[in-house]
This record gives structure tokens, C-alpha cells and sequence, in this order.
């Protein structure tokens, strides 16, 4: 079973950056699609970004062109560069694995962004 810790989240305003960074343990996810989800207050938890083991990623259109996901197969880390932040991008974020998350939930990291 792996273990996903997020960290890195924030209070933030309109337009600014904020890079998330993820934690796995307890296996090598090197064989793993991983992605970063998010879910926002009032929704269900969704999938905006995912990178194959061979680094190939797609993004939700929500995130495109904003956000940029990588991972470290070596360190079983993955970040989230989010840039041009707007304020329907509140909310929590997770890692785990894609498209579904297979492992347990992490407690997530806190994402706001207001003025």
C-alpha cells in the first residue's frame, strides 16, 4: 500500500504561483500513472493532471497552460507548478495514483486563493 503526503498548499492571491509537492512511500511507483487531484468545496474530487512513468502527462482543461505536473521517479516524488492562480482553483489537492486513486487518501494540502 503507498502512502501519499501533499504539502506545499497555501493562501495565495489571484495571479500569483504556488508549487505542491507530493511524498510517496511504501512502494516504487515507477510502474504507476500518478496524478494530482483536487477537490473543491461543494464538488466531487477530480482528476488535473497525470503523468504516465514515462512522463507523458495530460492536464484538465480547467488547469491547461497553468499548471505543470512532474515527478521524480528516483525520489517517488511528484510537484505541482500552479501558476496565474485564479480563485475557483480553491480547494484541496492530493496526489495518488491515475486516473483512479488506489490508495488510501493523504490529508491533502490546502489551496486558497483570495484577495
Amino acid at each position: 500500500q503507498v502512502q501519499f503526503v501533499e504539502s506545499g498548499g497555501g493562501l495565495v492571491q489571484p495571479g500569483e504561483s504556488l508549487t505542491l509537492f507530493c511524498a510517496a512511500s511504501g512502494s516504487d511507483l515507477r510502474p504507476y500513472i500518478l496524478g494530482w487531484f483536487r477537490q473543491i468545496p461543494g464538488k466531487q474530487r477530480e482528476l488535473i493532471a497525470q503523468i504516465t512513468p514515462i512522463g507523458v502527462i495530460n492536464y484538465a482543461l480547467s488547469v491547461k497552460g497553468r499548471f505543470t505536473a512532474s515527478r521524480d521517479n528516483a525520489k517517488n516524488t511528484m510537484t505541482l507548478q500552479m501558476s496565474s492562480l485564479k480563485p475557483e482553483d480553491t480547494g484541496v489537492y492530493y496526489c495518488n495514483t491515475a486516473p483512479i486513486g488506489r490508495s488510501d487518501w493523504g490529508q491533502g494540502t490546502q489551496v486558497t486563493v483570495s484577495s
